[in-house]
């Protein structure tokens, strides 16, 4: 028992930084995502307008 006490920890903290490089390996980069001389996408609408709030009669 205190040899998988001692085992465990360092075998999870390894799994999470392998999980870490494949994760970056398989999202694309920010040069990647938008070529050069490509401006970055802009909002078209932006969403409903909030209401004033109530004030009683």
């Amino acid at each position: 028992m205190a040899v998988l006490a001692l085992f465990i920890p360092p075998l999870m903290l390894g799994v999470l930084l392998m999980l870490g490089r494949y994760e970056d390996l398989l999202l694309p980069g920010v040069s990647e995502q938008v070529p050069d001389g490509v401006p970055a996408p802009q909002d078209a609408d932006p969403g409903p307008v909030p209401r004033p709030p109530r004030t009683p009669a």
